[in-house]
């Protein structure tokens, strides 16, 4: 018999708008590798993640975004596996729920209602993703799929992409609350002063319109190299000017980029738990690189710690 309390649990936690959500966010493989390298690179990274206290799995729906930024992208476009069928075919052995990421605009509507009425909401939870430019041709605009997802799949627990650099986001925010989401995840953060600016905008709002803040999970990635830093900088991470300067001259830029991940960590927790916003935190590595994978699991263990939760870290 399957165990559904985990992701009872954290549907409960999100829906309760609790504080100290972690998350772990993964790449599906690319579509041309193969079935027997899949459940390869499957098992060493269920390994890796065996000793973490996470509440979840995050698996990414790739897109192409040179629509958006039309300088070269740092590391090529590669299409990846659709993150429901790697979920449903390869992750059987994963016993935690996975939010699975839906950019819409790459699905027609008969195509997202389709997967709305297979999904399976005790083990599934999702985040629907807009078009990455308003000028990109899409076959479903976000409106739309979270209509959609009203109409076949109420059950289904759907949260929102924040971006911390863009100045309106906190109304955009409030939007999506108001079309169902339940909770946000943001893009990767390097500048905890724009992380806070954004989460301070939509708590206050919140309060102005008599609304409950939802959840905002911060994203932390390390950078282990300029490659890295070029890529997270190419998909409109902010990345202070002094932090660029740091990393370009450490000894170290993985270890320099881990310990700024940890202190905006702290910062961000702090800062929310004063201000009474509910919060929590993914963990991803940007990079394929096992060096830098391996940094990232590591910093999830930490935040256990930082976050007061019951499993020891790593």
């Amino acid at each position: 018999m399957v165990d559904h309390s985990e992701n009872i649990a954290l549907r409960k936690r999100l829906t309760d708008a609790e504080s100290g959500v972690l998350l772990y966010g993964i790449t599906p493989p690319r579509l041309s590798t193969t079935p027997e390298r899949i459940r390869e690179i499957t098992a060493a990274t269920l390994a890796r993640l065996d000793f973490l206290d996470v509440d979840g799995l995050a698996l990414y729906d790739i897109d192409d975004e040179s629509d958006r930024n039309p300088e070269e992208r740092p590391f090529p476009y590669l299409p990846t596996m659709d993150p429901a069928t790697y979920h449903a075919e390869y992750l059987g052995d994963w016993n935690r729920p996975a939010v699975i990421y839906r950019c819409v605009g790459k699905y027609t509507e008969a195509q997202l209602r389709t997967w709305l009425r297979m999904a399976d909401t005790d083990r599934v939870l999702s985040v629907f993703v807009g078009a990455s430019s308003k000028g990109k041709a899409v076959r479903t605009r976000l409106p739309n799929a979270q209509a959609l997802r009203r109409d076949v799949r109420p059950d289904l627990l759907i949260g929102g992409v924040a971006i911390t650099e863009r100045p309106d986001e906190h109304l955009r925010l409030i939007a999506k609350q108001q079309a169902g989401s339940a909770y946000f995840i943001s893009q990767v953060i390097y500048s905890a002063d724009a992380a806070k600016s954004m989460v301070s905008d939509y708590y206050y709002a919140c309060r102005e319109r008599q609304l409950e803040p939802k959840p905002v999970l911060f994203t932390l990635s390390v950078c282990g190299s300029m490659k890295t830093l070029a890529f997270l900088k190419w998909l409109g991470v902010d990345v202070p000017r002094w932090l660029e300067n740091s990393l370009l001259h450490a000894d170290d830029t993985l270890a320099e980029s881990y310990e700024h991940c940890l202190a905006n960590a702290r910062d961000l927790i702090a800062f929310c738990r004063r201000l009474g916003m509910p919060f929590g935190f993914l963990v991803e590595s940007v990079s394929i690189r096992k060096v830098e994978i391996d940094a990232s699991v590591a910093l999830a263990g930490e935040l256990n710690g930082l976050l007061g939760r019951g499993r020891p870290s790593v």
